[in-house]
């Protein structure tokens, strides 16, 4: 374990930024990665690069989520092609008469759709992405609201495949120090108010929305409402299901397009994911949820909604030519995305060869103490899963040597501020970086750059992580984690109104120089 393990990762994010070539960056850095694993062999390192996205793609949870990405692109693709986008757009345009207004329905959305991160960047996204464009809102702010609420809201529930996942860790944790009476699902609950970066920023998206923009975003945003650029010159969208698809089948097709497909990968989801944990075998929803396979459930879900578009493409009198077509046109959509899925999953390879999250908390064990001990779980967290790209994997890494780190430094009370800190930091990277699946998702479904949408999003997100950072060093004089909470609250709101207002200045200061 040394400081070249973390070169991999950061050449992907360094290359893909200065670039804005997502796919060419991310292949280079996990050749990077085969350069270093094979001591310098070129060649060596080539074979290593393919024979590590051959094993990810064969994989079996991988191969499904392959499967189940392609199925959501078939099911948006149908509800398109059956007009129920325009459905949809018919029923809310009278209601909606402003970009802040579809704004908070896409955040509201998001909200609601709290059990799944993927679930939910389908559904906003289809469900908002031609009305905010009606209303010349950039694609960089609909996936900014798209993923500033899919990864936070699973991560504190109140039930979701995530909270299943993390208190099974947590159990796990508390199995190793032989903690008894302490119950996982209570001291994740317990967490919750200690988990500060996913409150503040799922509290950021309204503040952002009612207040003002700054940094990248209100230039993505001036640039939308003055030229009607949705995404800036020169970049590419991850999907673009207009021209893939070109026009509907129908024009005025029903809502119940739309509704339909919708609410069945909701309802056949949901059902799956309680199924294939045990629930059918009497055990409770939480434990049914801490052992779901997720991308069985949701690959059923995301068949059920292609079915469902199928049989009304059916009913609207479309030819099975018309449906194949439309069915490949759907894969098509999610080409660019799936292959940058498959690259990133390839540099979460090379991470764990390579041993990137083993030498970062290496680095810092030695700087370790009771009070310290939240913050560099944050800090470590917020870089691990920034360098690979996976808030789950950062959990697993993190929980099982945090934990027990708590119980020694500051018994059973720290344990709670520990498990939130581990939990915000590994949504901070889960959040903002290029590799993440979250992230890729989020550019998919809004129709964004997905270079654009990182560059616009990671200023957003360094506020609520700035100010979660200090409110872990604080802990230890302010032992109340809703005190905190609520005093970040506070801070977040009057620093994003201060932001706003200082980049209108600027810009009404620019916009009068060239008019002088």
């Amino acid at each position: 374990m040394d400081f070249l393990s973390v070169v991999p990762p950061l050449v992907a994010v360094l290359l893909a930024i200065f670039t804005k070539r997502v796919l060419i960056s991310l292949f280079i850095s996990i050749w990077v990665g085969g350069l270093i694993a094979a001591g310098g062999n070129p060649f060596e390192a080539v074979g290593l690069t393919f024979t590590w996205m051959k094993d990810v793609m064969i994989d079996p949870w991988n191969a499904r989520f392959l499967v189940m990405t392609a199925l959501l692109g078939i099911g948006a693709a149908f509800m398109f092609k059956t007009g129920g986008s325009d459905g949809l757009i018919r029923v809310l345009e009278s209601k909606l008469t402003s970009g802040k207004r579809v704004q908070l329905l896409a955040y509201f959305l998001g909200i609601i759709v709290f059990f799944n991160d993927y679930v939910n960047s389908v559904i906003v996204g289809n469900a908002t992405k031609d009305i905010t464009a009606k209303h010349k809102v950039s694609r960089e702010k609909l996936s900014y609201v798209i993923d500033s609420t899919a990864a936070p809201i699973a991560t504190i529930g109140p039930v979701s495949d995530w909270i299943g996942f993390q208190v099974s860790l947590i159990a796990a944790a508390f199995a190793s120090i032989s903690i008894i009476g302490f119950e996982p699902y209570f001291a994740f609950l317990q967490s919750i108010p200690w988990n500060f970066y996913a409150i503040l920023c799922l509290l950021a998206v309204p503040m952002i929305i009612l207040g003002k923009d700054f940094g990248p975003m209100a230039k993505a945003e001036h640039r939308a409402k003055t030229t009607g650029k949705l995404i800036p010159d020169g970049s590419t969208p991850l999907s673009s299901v207009d021209q893939d698809l070109g026009e509907p089948h129908k024009k005025d097709g029903s809502i119940w397009n739309f509704i339909l497909p919708l609410v069945t990968l909701i309802t056949v989801s949901i059902w799956g994911l309680w199924y294939t944990g045990g629930g059918a075998e009497g055990i409770s929803i939480m434990d049914a949820l801490a052992a779901t396979d997720v991308s069985i459930a949701l690959t059923w879900g995301a068949f059920a909604m292609t079915l469902v578009g199928i049989i009304l493409a059916l009913i609207q009198g479309m030819d099975f030519k018309k449906i194949e077509e439309t069915l490949l046109g759907g894969i098509r959509t999610m080409l660019p995305a799936l292959i940058i899925i498959i690259l990133a999953w390839s540099i979460g390879t090379v991470t764990s060869v390579l041993g990137t999250a083993e030498y970062v908390v290496s680095v810092t064990e030695g700087w370790m103490t009771a009070a310290l001990l939240p913050f560099l779980v944050f800090v470590i967290g917020m870089f691990i899963s920034f360098a690979t790209g996976t808030s789950w994997g950062t959990m697993s890494i993190l929980t099982p040597i945090a934990i027990p780190l708590a119980y020694t430094m500051g018994g059973e009370d720290l344990i709670p501020i520990i498990i939130g800190a581990i939990f915000a930091g590994a949504i901070f990277g889960d959040h903002v970086s290029p590799i993440s699946d979250t992230t890729v998702m989020a550019s998919i479904f809004a129709e964004s750059d997905h270079i654009a949408h990182v560059n616009t999003q990671i200023p957003y997100a360094m506020v609520p992580a700035g100010i979660a950072g200090v409110l872990y060093l604080s802990y230890s004089l302010i032992g109340n984690g809703y005190v905190l909470l609520i005093a970040g609250i506070v801070v977040q709101f009057f620093l994003l109104r201060y932001l706003g207002n200082r980049h209108e200045k600027k810009h009404m200061k620019a916009e009068k120089k060239i008019g002088a």
